[in-house]
């Protein structure tokens, strides 16, 4: 694998995730909340940028200042952390007092500035004349000044990690309390994913800053623990991408699952139905609604299945008996299948039988086509997905009796 891998790659899922929420960012620039979590993506990209061995020597020659990267890399994580305190400030404090949540954004950021510019003093002090791309950390361990800036560095990195970790696992205990007394929403679901990453990731990083305290108190106690130094890049580097997957779980989310995800469980869902109230002839060109193009998305693809269903229904209409409709959902009920259930039992028995009569050329009833339009329709206002619980319904009749294959299937 080519020097700096891990770092370009979890740079690389960073970068992507800011790219996906720069229009957010230029339409919403005066937001504290969008410009924080542009900054949770951008800075510890451009840390992973900087990190990379190939960059670190780059960045060195070009600068004519050994190590300058080394000091870049630990005032931007410095900031990073930060961000992560701000975001989540700002995110918790949506329902509270936003001048006290100021007021705490404000500690957070001059308490930044002081770490960081105490990190430049530090470093302008030191001497680090050799350049270090890979083990800078335990190879200055000792050195009067650089010793103190690591130490400093890497307890601001923890105890921001540590507070991530607790606030987000707060945070996900509020979402299930609130929860609790109500069917969870795909906001909230996703929230509790993006929250529980982050808390991985938080833990993460405090897991990076004690290997590397310990690998440079060794050095202080006079052992060599650099390869406890060396194992961490592939661990940071997971860190990094686990908080852009954080991040972008709550905002991206759910629309992927109500606008992807469900849909595409509803057009599989429907398929039973949707076979069963077809026919050779309206499958071709009877029906008044145009199909989606092939680039539609799954919601208008489930409308134009939803729709078409309904109106093929009414066509088949005429074929129903509602007898059979009655007799099904009595004995449904009678074996304690719920009302809901049920209901769609007898609509799906119904609807079997008359699209098996249908294709035996059967001569209609028209006068029964009011009787099955009005069952339908008493269904719906107990069941707004009714059509989906009718193709259950047929999908589990199948899966009893064998499968149902008319002659009107495609």
């Amino acid at each position: 694998m080519p020097e700096g891998t891990d770092y370009y790659l979890a740079a690389a899922v960073l970068g992507t995730a800011l790219l996906v929420k720069a229009p957010g960012l230029l339409r919403r620039w005066r937001s504290p909340t969008v410009r924080a979590v542009n900054a949770l993506l951008f800075l510890p990209c451009a840390g992973f940028v900087l990190s990379a061995p190939p960059t670190v020597a780059d960045v060195n020659r070009l600068s004519g200042i050994s190590n300058l990267s080394a000091l870049l890399v630990h005032c931007i994580m410095t900031a990073y952390a930060c961000a992560s305190l701000v975001l989540l400030d700002y995110w918790r404090g949506e329902s509270e007092d936003l001048a006290r949540t100021r007021r705490r954004v404000r500690v957070w950021q001059i308490g930044c500035c002081v770490v960081i510019a105490v990190l430049v003093g530090l470093f302008a002090l030191g001497d680090v004349p050799v350049e270090r791309p890979r083990d800078f950390d335990t190879y200055y361990a000792a050195t009067p000044f650089i010793s103190q800036m690591l130490v400093l560095y890497l307890l601001a990195y923890i105890a921001a990690g540590l507070a991530t970790a607790v606030v987000c696992w707060d945070w996900i205990l509020d979402v299930r309390e609130k929860t609790s007394h109500r069917s969870r929403t795909s906001v909230d679901s996703c929230l509790r994913v993006g929250l529980t990453v982050l808390v991985i990731a938080g833990l993460a990083n405090v897991v990076f800053g004690s290997f590397k305290v310990a690998a440079i108190a060794a050095r202080w106690a006079g052992r060599d623990w650099d390869a406890l130094n060396e194992s961490l890049p592939p661990f940071i580097s997971a860190s990094g991408m686990m908080i852009g997957v954080g991040l972008l779980v709550p905002a991206y989310g759910p629309a992927l699952i109500d606008r992807v995800w469900q849909p595409l469980i509803g057009i599989t869902a429907l398929r039973p139905l949707w076979r069963l109230v077809s026919s050779p002839e309206n499958t071709r060109n009877d029906s008044i609604f145009l199909p989606p193009p092939w680039y539609a998305g799954p919601e208008q693809v489930l409308l134009y299945r939803m729709t078409t269903i309904h109106d093929w229904m009414r066509e088949l209409s005429p074929h129903c008996a509602d007898d059979i409709r009655e007799q099904v959902y009595r004995r449904a009920r009678e074996s304690g299948t719920p009302r809901r259930e049920a209901a769609a039992a007898g609509l799906a028995a119904m609807f079997t039988a008359a699209s098996d009569a249908r294709a035996r050329e059967a001569p209609p009833v028209p006068d029964q086509a009011a009787g099955a339009v009005a069952a339908v329709r008493r269904a719906e206002t107990q069941d707004r997905d009714l059509l989906v619980s009718i193709s259950r319904a047929l999908r589990g009749t199948q899966g009893r009796s064998g499968a149902h294959q008319p002659a009107t299937y495609r």
